[in-house]
């Protein structure tokens, strides 16, 4: 049950950065692109991935809430982490 849980993270996290990298592309070409509140769901569910996404690929790095959401996702995270642990 625990690999079944880190597999479907890392792929989370994996997820959230292909779609930083697929969102920078697009709006290289100036073709349809992926809207902002699933790159920001990506921020909550998986900030490590988009935390790796927005500095690989150099993109919404000037936009503070994309920082404070990744910010609110790590703490959700840490919560988490610590409520099934018994902390």
């Amino acid at each position: 049950m625990k690999q079944i849980l880190e597999s479907g993270l890392l792929l989370l996290n994996l997820a959230a950065c292909a779609l930083y990298g697929i969102d920078k592309v697009k709006a290289k070409l100036h073709a349809w692109r992926i809207p902002e509140r699933v790159l920001l769901a990506c921020g909550l569910l998986a900030p490590v991935g988009a935390g790796l996404g927005m500095l690989l690929f150099r993109h919404k790095i000037r936009k503070p809430r994309f920082y404070l959401v990744l910010l609110a996702g790590i703490a959700l995270w840490l919560l988490a982490y610590c409520l099934i642990r018994g902390l």
